[in-house]
């Protein structure tokens, strides 16, 4: 007599099973995690972990030395801005997961590199969410046309291996993985269980076999991959695809990958015939800014080896509430408190009864300090009603006594200031120690404190008019 089945309580954080539901994961301790699941039968449990371990048997110990590291391939995508990011080109044999909010073009990306990658082999675009004949739409509409390119619509896990294994593709791509489903195991399409041992099998297929996969993965409300949070320590690569759906441009980030840096980015921008990369960040996001205007600051932020030049605006007005109104936009709002306090205190602006918006304009999201200066040169300058030139901008970190302290990379930053036309740089002194650094046609300021950079903020750049 078959045995009732048992429920179970997942964490979709560290993947621990529990008997009963609480709140808080008695293992990794977040909160709200715990999903209701069905226990595996032991004797399939067995059967589902079988397959692997007899591959993994097979495999003998072999010395570091004798491993080269020369058979590393790369499969290029055609598109320097993600090849960059992927750090050269996909790995042969890797597991990749690509994640981002509903139509931020994500299945549109993969599509559209499809055209390059079939010229190298073999592409395998499985789908669980369309039709066949929608995937053939989108390809028309992207010119996205060869042999090599085959679709599959299919979401059993199982029946996908089998074609794999008929096939033999060089590159798979799956779309999505919570879409993903295996018959042994019990629960839901989309469960901690059903993605994690989804992703296992995939893993194996692409470790044994040295078949690229790309796995198109959801996002939650908290725009986090959904799922168990082994599946991103499970793959090798996790690559985020950020932008609001309302905007054109497109910012892809990694934020994990072990053949390569963690740190790069890939700008595209989002048009009717698809994604366009963009391989001149820094012009794209200046391009028809305000000139003349109080509340604007350009900064220079480093996105990996690459410095991008981004406009900074800030408003400040008189609020008509009793507690006035903060709001920051691609900036971290605790550290725009920290530095209307510096403001108050180090600078004598009193914003106790001033409504203060900051906002980074092209959706790109300020995560080093070296945007500290501009943002307080753009508040100060909206207070006082006064702009800052225009070929004027800003470098450096502000510390709580209201010095200005140096970043890195100090170097590259004032290069790419140069070459975009910008005629004065203010920067910390500190960056001018032992260092001998120069560049044709700007002006280098160093500046200690804040109170030095406001004398500078009014006063005409040299060989500029106002």
């Amino acid at each position: 007599m078959p045995s009732k089945a048992k429920t179970v309580y997942v964490c979709s954080s560290c993947g621990m099973e529990f008997a009963r539901w609480s709140g808080k994961c008695p293992s990794c301790g977040e909160w709200n995690t715990l999903e209701e699941s069905i226990a595996q039968p032991q004797a399939q449990s067995r059967k589902a972990a079988s397959a692997p371990s007899i591959g993994l048997l097979r495999e003998r110990p072999v010395t570091l030395d004798s491993v080269d590291e020369n058979d590393e391939v790369r499969y290029t995508t055609g598109w320097s801005e993600l090849d960059r990011v992927f750090g050269g080109g996909i790995v042969k044999g890797s597991l990749v997961l690509i994640g981002g909010e509903p139509g931020v073009g994500k299945s549109t990306l993969l599509m559209q590199i499809c055209q390059t990658l079939c010229s190298e082999g073999k592409v395998l675009y499985v789908s669980g969410e369309e039709s066949a004949r929608q995937l053939k739409l989108r390809a028309k509409r992207l010119n996205v046309s060869s042999e090599n390119l085959l679709l599959l619509t299919e979401t059993d896990v199982d029946t996908i291996l089998a074609a794999v294994d008929q096939i033999k593709p060089n590159l798979v791509i799956i779309d999505s993985i919570q879409t993903m489903h295996l018959a042994e195991v019990s629960s839901s399409t989309g469960s901690v269980t059903q993605v994690r041992e989804s992703a296992s099998r995939f893993q194996y297929s692409a470790k044994s076999g040295d078949i690229s996969y790309l796995l198109i993965g959801h996002v939650n409300k908290d725009g986090a991959i959904a799922g168990p949070k082994v599946l991103e320590h499970l793959v090798d690569a996790v690559l985020l695809f950020e932008g609001d759906r309302t905007l054109t441009f497109r910012i892809l980030r990694a934020v994990k990958n072990r053949f390569g840096s963690t740190n790069e980015i890939g700008v595209f921008e989002m048009q009717a015939s698809g994604l366009e990369q963009v391989t001149n960040p820094s012009a794209m996001l200046l391009d028809g800014r305000p000139v003349g205007v109080p509340g604007t600051c350009i900064s220079c932020v480093m996105e990996g080896t690459r410095p991008i030049l981004t406009e900074i605006q800030a408003l400040v007005t008189k609020s008509s509430f009793s507690v006035p109104r903060r709001m920051a936009t691609g900036f971290d709002y605790n550290r725009l408190m920290m530095l209307i306090a510096i403001l108050e205190k180090r600078a004598g602006y009193f914003c106790g009864s001033l409504d203060i918006y900051a906002n980074v304009i092209g959706g790109l999201r300020l995560d080093e300090t070296a945007a500290d200066l501009p943002v307080l040169l753009a508040l100060m300058s909206s207070i006082r009603d006064i702009p800052i030139h225009e070929h004027t901008l800003a470098i450096g970190e502000v510390g709580l006594i209201g010095e200005v302290r140096t970043v890195s990379h100090i170097e590259q930053r004032v290069a790419e200031a140069a070459r975009l036309g910008f005629t004065r740089c203010i920067l910390p002194a500190t960056a001018l120690k032992g260092k001998h650094l120069s560049a044709d046609g700007i002006e280098l300021i160093p500046v200690h404190n804040i109170g030095e950079a406001v004398q500078y903020i009014t006063a005409p750049a040299d060989g500029a008019n106002g």
